[in-house]
């Protein structure tokens, strides 16, 4: 009889520990789930607050934001609702804020002055070339790009040199090639100076035209030490609002 009050308590008791450990293991297994509940929540927060800010920078056409803000979400919170919502638009927004950062290359490559001159002011607008071009035996140097607007001289376009010479004395012709397309000729001459090294296209205002609605122009000049040059000129970037009246 002893035993068997034994056994049956031995059973109770581990019928006890048995319920005691499943009623433990399902604790902790709810614990788990809301824990990896609160988790999914917080990251669907910070999501949203990152599609916000996306969404405000693409109404804004802050481009690079955006571009910033999108990858930041995908990049963090890759599972989200809101990544999925933005998946789809993040590579023309990366597109835009290329293009962006490229229209601010090329207008950084212009420099603009104005400076008070007889009767009034003169403003510039003015460019070096994309690689500098050996012109005479010296060296590779810059050659500059200047647009001019003088209250005596009135309007001019120009090249100078930092060295040598151009050899166009009475008068010459230079080519002007846009984007590829099939040079232009254009006439020039060099002013009886020895104040600048500079040549005149004596037609600036279809320079002028030519380089606002173009990305590149290639312009190839005569030189006193023979022969002629080319130089490279990015001029997408050209604000004609820095020279009124020229557009």
């Amino acid at each position: 009889m002893k035993i068997s009050l034994l056994s049956v308590g031995l059973r109770v008791c581990l019928t006890v520990l048995t319920g005691l450990g499943l009623t433990a293991c399902g604790d902790r297994e709810a614990e788990q789930r809301a824990a990896a509940a609160a988790q999914a929540a917080a990251q669907e927060q910070k999501a949203d607050e990152l599609e916000r800010q996306y969404d405000q920078a693409r109404t804004a056409n802050d481009w690079e934001m955006a571009r910033i803000h999108g990858s930041a979400l995908l990049s963090q919170y890759p599972q989200t609702q809101a990544a999925g919502r933005i998946k789809a638009g993040l590579e023309e927004v990366k597109a835009k804020a290329e293009g962006a950062r490229e229209r601010r290359r090329l207008e950084a490559l212009w420099d603009y002055a104005q400076v008070a001159a007889d009767g009034g002011v003169q403003r510039s607008a003015t460019i070096y070339s994309k690689e500098p071009v050996d012109v005479d035996g010296s060296g590779a140097k810059p050659v500059q790009l200047v647009f001019r607007d003088h209250p005596k001289w009135e309007r001019s376009g120009y090249l100078v040199l930092q060295a040598g010479d151009f050899r166009c004395a009475g008068g010459c012709k230079v080519k002007v090639t846009a984007d590829g397309a099939a040079p232009k000729s254009m006439d020039a001459w060099r002013p009886d100076t020895d104040e600048a090294i500079a040549m005149f296209i004596t037609d600036q205002k279809a320079l002028w035209k030519l380089l606002r609605k173009t990305q590149v122009v290639e312009i190839e000049f005569p030189v006193k030490a023979g022969g002629t040059r080319k130089v490279v000129f990015e001029s997408g970037g050209l604000d004609g609002k820095q020279m009124p009246g020229w557009d």
